[in-house]
Formats: structure tokens, C-alpha cells, sequence
């Protein structure tokens, strides 16, 4: 009859509607299984970067703390070195002083052994002693300017490497920081895929 063929219709129209439900519940499953996939994926390969990561800051921060051992060391040898120069001072200042005493000495004793000259070698004496005394000290100057010299030369080549030293170690922490800044922000995208996924999963369900 009619109502039964309308029925029958209606039947068959309702099982291929739930089958073609089926099947977009069975593909919208399969996407979904693929996508979660996907994330895990992503997951693990931020993973291993953060790993990465915190390995190369643990290389700086080791790097760093054995530069400035470094110049902790260099800081000691500018110190010894300048203790040093200055004891060279004192001690040529003190062979000068010597040396000027014993000359001083030879030639008062001189003086008392021929005292029966004294009258007309006076004047050569008090010459010969002035100009003994003015080369002494001469040469005296001449070796403290060169020693001075040579160590305010060591000890601006060894600032010179202070400083660039303390440069070295502010670029590592600049760049040790440009590490951090940047594994911040590709952990957050990340986390921020992840939501943005997971609304929009939300939403479509």
C-alpha cells in the first residue's frame, strides 16, 4: 500500500542518514587521533629543544664562571706585578743611597790619608765628587724611567686584556639571556597552539 511504501521510505531514509553519521563520527575521529598525533609530536620536539637548551645555558654558565676565575687571576697578576715594580723602585732607590754612602765614605777617608794635599786638590775633589755623584744619579734615573716604562706597558696590556675580557663575559650573558627569551617564547607559541587547537576542538564539538 502507500503508507507502507512511505514507511518503508522512511526507514531506509533514517539508516542511511545514521550510517552517513557514522561515517563522519569514524572521519572526524580519524582526524582527531591524527591531529593529537601531531601534538605529541610537537610536544617532544619541544621537549628535546628545552633539553637542548638548558644543556647550551649550563655550557655558558660554566664558560662564564671560568672566565671570571680568569680575571680574577689576571686581576692578582696586575697586583703582584705592581707591588713588584714598586719594590724595584725602593730597592734601586736603595742601592742609589747606598752607593752615594760609600762613595761619600772612600772619599772622606781619602781626604784624611792625603790632607797634606787638601789645599790644592780641594777644588778637583768637590768637582770630581759632584760629577761622580751627578752620573750615579743619572744612571739611576735612567734605569728606574726604563723599568717604569716597561711595567706601566705590562700593566696596560694586561688591562687592556681585563677589559676585554669583562666584554666577553657580557656578551655571554647577552646571549645566554637571548637563549632564555627565546626558548620562553617558543615554549609559550606552543602552549598557545596547543589552546587555540583545543578551543577550536571544543567550538566544532
Amino acid at each position: 500500500t502507500f503508507q507502507t511504501n512511505i514507511l518503508t521510505e522512511l526507514k531506509n531514509w533514517k539508516l542511511n542518514l545514521i550510517q552517513h553519521h557514522k561515517l563522519q563520527m569514524r572521519q572526524e575521529k580519524e582526524k582527531h587521533a591524527t591531529h593529537v598525533k601531531q601534538l605529541q609530536n610537537e610536544v617532544e620536539n619541544l621537549k628535546e629543544l628545552l633539553h637542548a637548551y638548558e644543556i647550551s645555558i649550563s655550557t655558558k654558565d660554566e664558560v662564564i664562571t671560568n672566565l671570571s676565575k680568569a680575571l680574577e687571576k689576571q686581576k692578582e697578576r696586575v697586583e703582584l706585578m705592581r707591588r713588584f715594580t714598586l719594590w724595584r723602585v725602593q730597592h734601586v732607590k736603595a742601592k742609589q743611597e747606598e752607593c752615594a754612602i760609600r762613595m761619600a765614605d772612600k772619599h772622606f777617608q781619602t781626604a784624611l790619608m792625603k790632607k797634606v794635599w787638601a789645599a790644592w786638590r780641594s777644588v778637583c775633589e768637590e768637582r770630581w765628587k759632584d760629577n761622580v755623584a751627578k752620573a750615579c744619579q743619572l744612571r739611576a734615573e735612567d734605569v728606574c724611567v726604563q723599568l717604569t716604562n716597561d711595567y706601566e706597558a705590562k700593566i696596560a696590556e694586561l688591562t687592556a686584556t681585563v677589559e676585554q675580557t669583562k666584554a666577553e663575559i657580557l656578551r655571554l650573558h647577552n646571549e645566554r639571556d637571548q637563549y632564555e627569551d627565546t626558548m620562553k617564547k617558543a615554549f609559550m607559541r606552543g602552549v598557545c597552539a596547543l589552546n587555540l587547537e583545543a578551543m577550536t576542538m571544543f567550538q566544532s564539538k
